[in-house]
């Protein structure tokens, strides 16, 4: 199965089953190894946001953001290729975003031309993103690199892994 023939109708299941394949994936040549694989979306409004096909797209979804809550998923799926012991994570952020004016949203691309990142990253070391967001809950690491490494030592103790 592709990654495009995923039902695309249930966020915490999408990157589930999206990381599986990616784990998968990489797991048929490295043996002796864990893999991890992950898959991120953003969700607003009962519709799943993946990556924008373009900066207009980008541009518009951060309009429509602007002021309100959504969600933020990240599915984690682990492989020991050693003993085939899986385990999978899926970790939610829940997001607040500030009133936003298009001028803010233009500098943003301007800083950031890579506007594929759903138009949800926000690095607040590098650019004006930092102030997008009023408040935060869930996982702080799952937002700034879509990477929710406090869920990691937990994972590869399940999978055989001795910290």
């Amino acid at each position: 199965m592709d990654e495009s023939q995923v039902e695309r109708n249930n966020p915490e299941e999408l990157v589930k089953q999206l990381s599986r394949l990616k784990a998968e994936a990489v797991a048929q040549n490295h043996a002796g190894a864990i893999v991890i694989g992950m898959d991120s979306i953003g969700y607003f409004n009962g519709q799943i946001l993946e990556k924008p096909k373009s900066k207009e797209e980008g541009f518009e979804r951060l309009k429509s953001l602007s002021g309100k809550q959504f969600e933020f998923y990240t599915g984690i799926y682990m492989i020991n290729t050693s003993n085939r012991i899986t385990t999978f994570k899926v970790v939610k952020s829940e997001l607040f975003m500030r009133e936003l004016q298009e001028i803010e949203i233009n500098k943003y691309f301007e800083q950031d031309p890579n506007y594929n990142t759903y138009a949800l990253g926000f690095d607040p070391l590098k650019n004006i993103s930092s102030s997008f967001i009023t408040k935060l809950v869930g996982s702080y690491n799952n937002v700034l690199r879509g990477i929710p490494l406090e869920v990691f030592p937990e994972m590869l103790s399940r999978v055989g892994y001795k910290i």
